[in-house]
């Protein structure tokens, strides 16, 4: 139930702050802590104690049972930010002795057993995307290797009438198996990670110290050895130096529509057969003209001057051109900048209505003022 609760706690502390998973780049701590289950182990007594347990017609062998207990460890790795990780583990394990059975007939165990050692380990975090409502985590596997020392204090058992009694420590290799997941907080520190995982530990068997003495033995000395598997559930957090946190997710935003072109305006000032003088009319379009440039955005005036296809080419080529200078003249006399113009004259070759050459066609002897 203890645990249950902590992992309740410790989920509603990260819920707020879930971000999203990033893979880790650099050196890291971490610490973690829980609930250890030291699976029973069988006992094997030998040397004198063995010796006495079989001169009187009992079993060498028995078997040891501990109570639920706790388990630490802290680390110091490295991630290379492609999801493998690489660390250094300190830890430290500690049951209580539940029962010992065996050796034709025990009773009245007691005694502690724990573990602490150093191993080597390896990560591969599975950058998955998992989200859930804004709940992101991401899961890992891990393997390690390295030396644990198993220590009994005072476990002693009732066996025939006497005692026999185990304090000691013996070391051997270990390994380990490890599948956890992690939960970023980086609302609280970028590089921060709550962590939640399953760890089984085993070694190689142990050799302990034991003695005996009393009821049915005389004083004797041997060893026992015994097994040692561990299985854990842990929770903790991991610190990552330096991690930046990671972009927010910000949705597109539609570019703005792009303004309209502008409309360029234009207004047409005609003119009697072989003149260049401004007509009365003429001139009230010019003014027109004049007023609106000051009324929309313009960034230039085109005045380009035209002619009918009768006369010779060269001779229209010059009339159009008096014609535009004319226009240009009563434009700047109505506040116009010369500046603001492109003055231009085209001839016969731009006719308004198509025609023979040698046609007169009113339409064709004009000036174009365009507004840009």
């Amino acid at each position: 139930m203890k645990l249950k609760t902590l992992l309740l706690a410790a989920t509603a502390l990260a819920l707020p702050a879930a971000a999203q998973a990033q893979q880790v780049s650099g050196v890291y701590i971490a610490a973690g802590a829980g609930v250890n289950w030291l699976q029973d182990a069988d006992l094997s007594a030998t040397g004198q104690l063995g010796q006495q347990l079989a001169a009187t017609g009992r079993r060498t062998r028995g078997e040891v049972s501990f109570e639920t207990g706790w388990v630490g460890v802290v680390s110091l790795g490295y991630g290379f930010g492609n999801g493998v990780r690489a660390e250094i583990e300190g830890n430290y394990r500690q049951n209580d002795v539940d029962g010992i059975s065996g050796f034709g007939g025990t009773t009245n165990a007691s005694g502690t057993a724990r573990s602490y050692g150093v191993m080597a380990n390896a990560f591969y975090d599975f950058d998955l995307g998992l989200n859930f409502g804004g709940f992101s985590f991401m899961p890992y596997v891990g393997v390690g290797a390295g030396y644990v020392w198993r220590e009994f204090d005072d476990v002693r058992a009732s066996v025939l009438g006497g005692t026999v009694r185990t304090d000691g420590t013996d070391g051997r290799f270990a390994y380990q198996a490890i599948v956890g997941a992690s939960v970023p907080l980086t609302a609280y520190a970028p590089g921060l990670a709550f962590t939640a995982e399953y760890r089984f530990l085993g070694t190689l068997e142990h050799k302990l110290d034991t003695s005996s003495g009393g009821g049915s033995f005389t004083i004797a000395r041997g060893n026992t050895r015994s097994e040692n598997y561990n299985h854990a559930i842990l929770v903790g957090l991991r610190y990552a130096f330096g991690m930046t946190p990671p972009p927010p997710v910000v949705a597109p935003v539609a570019p703005a529509p792009a303004p309209a072109p502008a409309v360029a305006r234009t207004y047409l000032v005609f003119f009697d057969f072989d003149r260049a003088d401004l007509t009365d009319r003429a001139r009230q379009i010019i003014a027109d003209a004049a007023q609106a440039s000051t009324r929309v955005q313009t960034t230039r005036i085109e005045v380009a001057g035209h002619a009918d296809r009768s006369g010779n080419p060269q001779y229209n080529q010059r009339l159009s051109q008096r014609r535009a200078d004319a226009v240009a003249s009563e434009l700047e006399r109505r506040g116009v900048s010369r500046s603001q113009m492109v003055i231009q004259a085209f001839g016969e070759s731009r006719p308004l209505v198509p025609t023979a050459d040698g046609v007169r066609e009113p339409q064709n002897r004009r000036v174009e003022i365009v507004l840009r």
